[in-house]
């Protein structure tokens, strides 16, 4: 397993929920999504809402999993190294003296650690991988580009935002 902070994840994985709520709220794009999903107030209304903020969460939980390992680059060093139990993350080994050395010439460690970075990776994974598929999905079902666009920058906002928390705060045992 790759070395995490579960107490900031379950925290950010809060993020979808918050800008959701803004989103699709009265103020934001309720009617049009509404309008575009052929949905009815009464429809939304009858919903299970323990489920449905439940299972949200659940999901957004995993995303935040996932979109650690894609703004924060320092992952790929578990991956890399990770094999060796015997020298990976152990004090004084001949193989973390060495990435020592390297953070210190190079900030290694810590160079891409900040919101900014971790909201560009975020925000291009929603653009490159996420929106593709709703717009895929989205033109099966016969959906509108506004559809499209709608669930398309949600998530761009999600993922932005989330991706930079996680590289803010997620600090790895280096």
């Amino acid at each position: 397993m790759f070395p995490t902070n579960f107490w900031i994840t379950f925290l950010i994985a809060l993020v979808p929920l918050a800008v959701g709520f803004l989103y699709y709220g009265p103020y934001g794009f309720h009617k049009a999504w509404m309008r575009e999903a052929s949905v009815t107030e009464e429809q939304v209304a009858s919903g299970n809402m323990l489920k449905i903020f439940g299972l949200s969460y659940l999901y957004s939980f995993f995303v935040a999993l996932l979109l650690q390992m894609i703004v924060i680059h320092q992952y790929g060093l578990s991956g890399l190294f990770g094999m060796l139990s015997d020298q990976w993350l152990v004090e004084g080994s001949s193989l973390m003296t060495q990435l020592d050395a390297l953070d210190q010439e190079f900030n290694l460690y810590t160079r891409h650690m900040h919101f900014g970075h971790g909201a560009l990776h975020g925000g291009f994974t929603a653009l490159a991988f996420i929106a593709p598929i709703l717009c895929i999905n989205s033109l099966f079902e016969r959906k509108s580009w506004k559809y499209m666009a709608i669930h398309a920058g949600y998530w761009f906002v999600c993922l932005t935002l989330m991706g930079g928390l996680l590289a803010q705060f997620i600090k790895l045992p280096l």
